[in-house]
């Protein structure tokens, strides 16, 4: 086991998963607008093997795709962080970055707010060479946050193996973000 990197930003704190979490979690997860891009809504079952396999990786390298919480309120609003996909994509291996978030917290910079604290753990921390970033073409708002962050959106997309043949989320955007462009972007700090 390893200690988890605990992520604070301005509002937020990225923390590893607690049992609380799992009634907010599914019901992020069977909400239509939250699961728009993703090929189905989640069950309760499923959002909490879900909430389960983050909370394991996390326990295991100490970082992951971290419960995400408003600092102030100490209130769970979904999750945010690093993953390694399992997915044979055509660009693996991989680390990408990702958030879901309920979608009463959408619009607030809540999600670049918290991408940004875990790029400075990727590469920061974890002196991580590349982190990658994708979602279906429809997915407008993620697009916005990946380049708020500053990532660059890679010239072909690909057809995600998890997503079913014939979906129209099938065809992803691949956005992509290197350590030394992460670099460049931060304040100067002699």
């Amino acid at each position: 086991m390893t200690q988890p990197i605990e992520i604070e930003t301005p509002r937020l704190r990225l923390r590893q998963w607690r049992p609380a979490d799992r009634e907010p979690f599914a019901a992020l997860n069977a909400d239509p607008k939250v699961m728009e891009f993703f090929p189905a809504l989640l069950d309760r079952s499923a959002s909490d093997a879900m909430a389960g396999r983050c909370e394991s990786l996390i326990a295991g390298r100490g970082w992951g795709f971290w419960a995400a919480e408003i600092k102030a309120a100490g209130q769970f609003i979904g999750f945010v962080g690093l993953h390694t996909p399992m997915a044979e994509l055509p660009f693996s291996p991989c680390v990408e970055i990702g958030w879901r978030l309920a979608s009463d917290y959408w619009g607030k910079g809540f999600a670049t707010e918290a991408a940004a604290g875990a790029l400075d753990v990727a590469f920061g921390r974890l002196e991580l060479s590349e982190i990658v970033s994708f979602t279906a073409l429809g997915n407008l708002r993620s697009q916005s946050v990946m380049q708020r962050l500053g990532m660059q959106r890679s010239s072909t997309n690909f057809a995600h193996p998890g997503v079913p043949a014939g979906s129209p989320l099938r065809e992803h955007c691949l956005y992509r973000l290197t350590q030394a462009q992460w670099r460049r972007r931060q304040p100067d700090q002699r």
